[in-house]
């Protein structure tokens, strides 16, 4: 997919959104670059992801246009709605006007559409299943991987695109738990036919309530709609992060909330609960020839739906730094440029994805009423002028 190259090899540990976004952004800057991915296939647990217009700017220029185009659905707005009545709170025009602004489309999508989208790019042989990272060693001039089948790689460069788990991670700065965020989420996804009574437009609703909020869209070219139900809880005791539970149990948890919010969770065949961890962000994400990328840096709670965007976005300024910096010693200073242009843009990210947790779940009273009559002002920090500098960055510069 590239006609000339630059003497570069890198191997990427972890084949989500990141990883493969990253290999397409090295492949076609003339970068040797394969991944190592420990499931056996690659595969996405049933949830939607939201690409921003900073995100779809490098999925278009990876040739994902027309793909994204089928797939996913453009929203008309995005509404905030009140949690017991459905009153709006605010509703800002995506869609046309976001593309106008910044160039490139919203799009609503499945995990598993775009992963698949991503993968179908590559040329073959270039995913590589069933590698578990097990120890690395940086020799200077070169980084060996070694893996739990027995297998063993080298490379110039080593990329730990293993998300918030990353055992790349671990090996480089010792292991650290994440934080649980006192937030876990009910999710889902219904056949869209099943709701047509409700008249849903094709929007990214939220609905904001004491302790917690809800979240859906349209995913897989109209034909799903995807709910997260978030709500506060102190502690989380189960071994596993994300536990099937009955639906019954979700729309407990919901009581009370408007009937399309309970329409659309009575309406699914089954609902996961997913604990929400997150991590402190790192000052530091390379050591050597190694470096991180995605939930593996700066893993974040979803309430700026922009975890993946900064994944792809952490790809795209990775190729640019590396096809920059040629073979050589130039690697290391190129891994530098990179963490020093990424870290203070995630590090806001996260900060403001964090804050949303205290922003959506206040109780009924004087500050949910100011936070309100905010919303209704314009100046509820979700407008596209508030938002203009996460959207019209360009990662590929």
């Amino acid at each position: 997919m590239t006609t000339h190259g630059t003497g570069v090899s890198v191997a990427i540990i972890g084949g989500g959104i990141g990883g493969l976004t990253a290999a397409l952004s090295l492949l076609r800057r003339g970068i040797d670059a394969h991944v190592y991915e420990r499931a056996a296939e690659l595969s996405e647990v049933g949830a939607g992801v939201q690409i921003s217009p900073n995100a779809s700017r490098v999925l278009h220029g990876l040739g994902l246009a027309d793909e994204l185009a089928r797939t996913g659905v453009k929203p008309v707005a995005l509404h905030q709605r009140r949690w017991d009545d459905g009153r709006t709170l605010a509703r800002t025009p995506l869609a046309g006007p976001l593309e106008a602004a910044f160039g490139f489309p919203h799009y609503l999508m499945h995990r598993a559409d775009l992963l698949a989208a991503l993968a179908a790019r590559l040329p073959a042989g270039r995913v590589r299943l069933g590698h578990r990272l097990t120890a690395l060693t940086d020799h200077g001039d070169r980084v060996e991987a070694r893996f739990a089948n027995g297998a063993r790689v080298e490379a110039d460069v080593l990329v730990g695109a293993d998300g918030i788990h990353s055992a790349t991670r671990g090996l480089l700065f010792g292991p650290e738990r994440p934080r649980f965020t006192g937030c876990a989420a009910y999710r889902g996804l219904v056949p869209a036919d099943r709701l047509t009574g409700l008249g849903l437009e094709t929007t990214t609703q939220l609905w904001m309530g004491p302790g917690g909020h809800f979240v859906h869209y349209f995913v897989a070219g109209g034909r799903l709609v995807n709910f997260v139900a978030i709500k506060e809880q102190d502690t989380w005791t189960r071994e596993s992060w994300t536990d099937r539970r009955d639906v019954a149990e979700a729309l407990a948890a919901f009581e009370g909330w408007h009937p399309q919010v309970r329409a659309i969770i009575e309406a699914v065949d089954e609902t996961y609960l997913w604990a929400l961890f997150d991590r402190a962000p790192l000052r530091r994400w390379s050591a050597g020839r190694v470096t991180l990328l995605g939930d593996a840096c700066h893993a974040m709670l979803p309430f700026m739906a922009q975890g993946a965007a900064m994944a792809i976005e952490d790809a795209a300024t990775l190729a640019s730094c590396l096809a920059a910096a040629g073979p050589g010693p130039g690697v290391q200073a190129a891994l530098r440029r990179y963490e020093a242009a990424r870290v203070p843009r995630t590090t806001r990210v996260h900060a403001l994805s964090a804050a949303g947790k205290t922003r959506y779940h206040l109780p009924d009273g004087p500050e949910q009423r100011a936070r309100d009559a905010e919303l209704a002002g314009g100046a509820g920090g979700l407008s596209l002028d508030a938002l203009a500098w996460i959207y019209g960055h360009d990662a590929t510069a």
